[in-house]
């Protein structure tokens, strides 16, 4: 009995812990619920709505510490996000800081070599001229419209880059180099292009202003040592280049980058000049053993398209050519066909045996006209030279206006396509050589440059241009050939000559290319760039043709 005694009071114990256990948490649970719905009837039914405020004028400051580099077009509206032109500029950049430094360097050489004089500075050379790998971008934009054929932007651009420009100053037989590097540039520039014209590129020229004084931040070593550490100096020189800059450029005043002549761009083509050389009459001889050797070049005044020329006649005061050229009209009441003829030398300059010209606005249109030109010393009807007798020109013209469904837009007169002389040999043809310009020409010790043309064992030159850098030649040289030159090659080498006697480097090579001229022939014509053969950025422009 003692033992159930005990078994039992301890089975007791046990099922009051149990209850015990089980009354705690269901008083719990109900203590909690009922505490939760007295808290939520106790609060107060009159909460206000949170007020949203606009962004207005007087945030504006405040809102610009808490976000430094809050973008422009999120602050105005007037400003367009120009994301996709961040990226475009982003992969373009490589291309775009050599084409920008190229221009860069254009535009600062004439201002350059004006004010150098003056200074007694010798020569101002760019012998490093990069603007880095970190591109500028753009923290808006904002874009006008006008009445007029413009189009007017207004970018805001944030650049902080790392370039390196090297310029090598010589002043009384000294040379010294400046480093510029860690360029910081913040500004708004106006960018208007104008007049906007039916030819690519679609406008004319490039207006640059700035709206307000930007903020320009730079390194500058001399000699290898940093000037911008001495006390002082980098202030003045930061507010100095801030008021040269605005001075300069500040709106409405502007910095003009001409792309093409907009006279030029507005006009359309008109109509075709068909023009025949046909023969010469008396012509003066001008060599002292022997007969000249004569040949015409014909161009329209004051446009820049290459001059065309006929063949050389050997030993001939009286020579015939019968050959056709044609040339694309734009305003046939201004301009003004011009005819030189020349006497060829295979040393030294070619020699001028007479001129003349013919105004456009004298030809009926679709009438043929046969003219004999009197040869003149100069275009001044009172110079007493004119009335020494030079021989006579005869040539055939012929207008061609098009017809309004006949309009071109895009002509060019370099497209046009002129058949080979006659006399031509059947199988061959005529190889035309057409020396345009040059670009980035390097010279250790001078940059004179000309163009000396090999082929077959024949060399021609271009005349020489002084202290270019981006010559223009746009001379034409010729050769008749029995057979299509489909396995020759053509050499090219830029030359510069010194026009100091006794110099020690009187003559240096600014690069070369050589050029197969089988696509030529399959193509008729080419028209290219070619990057020059031991020259750092040289490039050279050679047009040729194929006359059958």
């Amino acid at each position: 009995m003692g033992l159930l005694s005990t078994i039992f009071g301890i089975l007791c114990g046990f099922l009051n812990s149990i209850f015990s256990l089980f009354a705690f948490g269901i008083g719990t649970s109900i203590g909690l619920v009922i505490g939760y719905y007295a808290f939520i009837n106790a609060l107060p039914t009159d909460v206000e709505d949170v007020k949203v405020c606009p962004l207005v004028e007087e945030d504006l400051e405040t809102l610009q510490r808490l976000i430094p580099e809050i973008p422009l077009w999120v602050k105005n509206p007037d400003f367009d996000r120009v994301d996709w032109l961040n990226k475009f500029i982003e992969n373009m950049w490589p291309y775009l800081d050599k084409a920008i430094c190229a221009t860069a360097k254009n535009i600062a050489k004439p201002i350059i070599d004006e004010q150098t004089p003056q200074y007694k500075i010798q020569s101002v050379e760019f012998e490093t001229f990069t603007l880095g790998t970190i591109p500028p971008t753009f923290q808006g934009m904002k874009v006008y419209t006008t009445d007029d054929k413009e189009l007017i932007m207004e970018p805001s651009i944030k650049w902080a880059g790392n370039p390196n420009i090297i310029i090598a100053v010589t002043a009384y037989g000294l040379k010294a180099t400046i480093q510029v590097l860690d360029l910081q540039v913040f500004g708004i520039p106006r960018i208007t292009l104008k007049p906007l014209v039916g030819i690519f590129p679609c406008f004319a020229s490039i207006f640059v202003s700035l709206m307000n004084k930007p903020h320009v931040d730079f390194g500058l070593k001399l000699l290898g040592v940093d000037l911008m550490a001495i006390p002082g100096l980098y202030r003045f020189v930061q507010e100095l280049i801030k008021d040269q800059v605005a001075n300069m450029y500040l709106w409405p005043q502007a910095l003009e980058v001409q792309i093409m002549d907009p006279e030029q761009a507005l006009k359309r083509p008109l109509g075709i000049l068909d023009v025949t050389v046909v023969k010469a009459v008396k012509l003066q001889r001008k060599d002292l053993l022997g007969k000249s050797d004569p040949y015409v070049k014909l161009n329209l005044r004051e446009e820049k398209v290459a001059l065309k020329k006929t063949t050389v006649k050997r030993s001939n005061l009286n020579p015939e050519w019968n050959e056709e050229f044609s040339f694309v009209i734009k305003d046939p009441a201004t301009q003004v066909l011009e005819l030189r003829v020349y006497d060829w030398d295979q040393v030294g300059t070619h020699e001028e045996m007479g001129l003349n010209v013919v105004p456009l606005k004298d030809l009926a249109p679709d009438e043929p006209k046969v003219l004999t030109l009197v040869l003149l010393k100069t275009l001044n009807p009172n110079d007493p030279q004119n009335d020494k007798p030079r021989g006579q020109l005869v040539i055939e013209l012929v207008y061609k206006p098009f017809k309004e469904d006949e309009m071109l837009d895009d002509i060019d007169d370099s497209g046009m396509m002129e058949k080979a002389p006659e006399g031509t040999p059947a199988g061959g043809g005529l190889l035309v050589i057409i020396v345009h310009e040059a670009q980035d020409l390097e010279g250790k010790y001078h940059t004179n440059p000309h163009v000396r043309l090999l082929f077959k064992g024949e060399e021609r030159k271009t005349k020489r241009i002084k202290k270019n850098r981006d010559p223009r030649w746009d001379e034409e040289f010729q050769f008749r050939l029995e057979e299509p030159p489909t396995n020759d090659r053509l050499h090219v080498e830029v030359y510069s000559t010194s026009s100091r006697i006794g110099l020690l480097h009187s003559k240096e090579s600014l690069g070369h290319v050589s050029i197969n001229l089988v696509d030529v022939v399959h193509n008729r014509r080419v028209n290219e760039k070619y990057q020059l053969i031991d020259s750092r950025n040289g490039r050279v422009q050679i047009e040729l043709q194929w006359r059958t």
